[in-house]
């Protein structure tokens, strides 16, 4: 079980990234927020250990660290008249903030 990429989600990442196929998407899960844990994505390319997730050349770049609480994760792409942005649907988080951004296990 690893992160699922929804297909608009990976056609914004490649969007974003342009010509570069090595480059895509990092999410790591950091200390902060409201509910304790919080999302941090970056552009980035590969690094040793990583684990690297992929649909249609769309990467998307996970720590080990952060692999043990992202496994599972779908990663979703909206853009409506009242949000525009990659959302995280992760079944490990027990509880979340209003907004979505922050979590808790």
């Amino acid at each position: 079980m690893g992160i699922e990429i929804s297909e608009q989600a990976a056609a914004r990442i490649q969007a974003l990234v342009g010509q570069d196929p090595a480059r895509g998407l990092r999410i790591k899960v950091v200390g902060g927020g409201c509910s304790g844990l919080t999302y941090k994505m970056e552009l980035d390319s590969p690094k040793e250990n990583d684990r690297v997730f992929e649909r249609g050349g769309a990467k998307v770049i996970v720590d080990p660290k952060s692999f043990l609480y992202l496994k599972g994760t779908v990663l979703e792409y909206r853009d409506t008249l009242m949000e525009a942005g990659f959302h995280l649907r992760n079944p490990n988080a027990k509880r979340t903030c209003g907004c979505g951004a922050s979590f808790s296990i």
